[in-house]
C-alpha cells in the first residue's frame, strides 16, 4: 500500500529501508523522501518502522561459539 502519496513510497519500501538499517523518520526521509512534503504520512511511516524493528530477530550472542577450540595435542 502507498504510505507516502507525495513521493509514491510504499509500505514495502519502508520495510526494506528498515531492514537495511533505517531506524528513524529522518533516515527514511533521507533515503526515500518520506514525510518531506506534506508530512501526513509521518505517523504511518513511524509505525511501520517500529513494527519492522520488533519483527527483527534478536541478535545472536556468539558466546562460547566464538572461543577458539581447545588444543588436543
Amino acid at each position: 500500500m502507498y504510505v507516502c502519496i507525495c513521493q509514491s513510497v510504499t509500505d514495502r519500501e519502508i520495510r526494506r529501508a528498515a531492514a537495511r538499517g533505517a531506524s528513524s523518520l529522518e533516515a527514511l526521509r533521507e533515503e526515500l523522501g518520506v514525510a518531506s512534503c506534506c508530512g501526513c504520512c509521518a505517523p504511518t511511516a513511524e509505525a511501520l518502522l517500529a513494527e519492522t524493528a520488533t519483527d527483527a530477530p534478536a541478535p545472536v550472542n556468539a558466546g562460547w561459539f566464538a572461543q577458539p577450540a581447545a588444543s588436543t595435542a
